[in-house]
């Protein structure tokens, strides 16, 4: 399995905004798309992003082909409404916490 790591900050106001899309969307969407979200992270204090979120997919094969795809285009284009900094990184899913 590979894990796709995700950090983001959300952009000040837009908080309600922002929550109210990755709940109702992106999270489902992800889903659709046949990630599973295995962890979710807040930081309430430091300098990591705000948002760090992971999901895997059985292989790396399927992970490009999902991140290639254009329904993730346009989820990864709404998402950049909502928030600024956004970093991605794909590694081998160990099942522990990974950065």
């Amino acid at each position: 399995m590979v894990k796709l790591l995700m950090g983001w900050n959300i952009i000040p106001g837009r908080e309600s905004e922002y929550f109210d899309f990755f709940t109702e969307e992106f999270e489902p969407a992800l889903g659709e798309l046949g990630l599973q979200a295995t962890d979710m992270w807040y930081t309430a204090y430091g300098e990591w992003p705000q948002i760090l979120t992971g999901t895997v997919a059985e292989d790396l094969e399927t992970m490009r082909r999902i991140l290639s795809s254009e329904r993730w285009r346009r989820l990864k284009e709404r998402l950049l409404e909502f928030v600024t900094d956004y970093q991605q990184k794909i590694i081998p899913a160990n099942g522990g916490y990974q950065l």
